[in-house]
């Protein structure tokens, strides 16, 4: 199996011992991206909603320097750090998919990496 590392500076740099995304052969697997503006490094100001419109700018960033598109997503893994901010976020996601939609897993965890509202990752995969 061959694998490419997928790296982007439009997304926030991976802050551990892992890539943005890994491609091998037609899939395309993105790690959990926040909310963080890469340009400055910090969380965008506000709360869920403008956490998760940062999280889709980064994974569309990581996406396109993969070579593939938020069209090709099959599969996306919502964390929430409350359940309570599930609508919120889910109004926000809802505007970047449409149907057939990907299939979808969202769980509340205790800690999200630097104390981050919502992460999301995705699988896309290239027909």
């Amino acid at each position: 199996m061959m694998k490419k590392v997928i790296s982007t500076s439009n997304a926030p740099a991976a802050i551990g011992p892992y890539s943005q995304a890994v491609r091998t052969g037609k899939a395309l697997y993105t790690s959990g991206q926040l909310g963080i503006d890469p340009k400055t490094g910090d969380f965008v100001p506000g709360g869920i909603k403008e956490q998760t419109e940062q999280v889709f700018k980064n994974l569309v960033a990581v996406l396109e320097a993969g070579e593939t598109s938020l069209d090709k997503v099959v599969k996306t893994l919502v964390f929430l750090s409350d359940m309570s901010d599930f609508a919120a976020m889910n109004e926000v996601y809802s505007n970047y998919f449409k149907e057939p939609y990907p299939a979808r897993s969202a769980v509340a965890v205790k800690t999200l990496p630097k104390n981050a509202l919502v992460e999301i990752e995705v699988i896309a995969i290239d027909e």
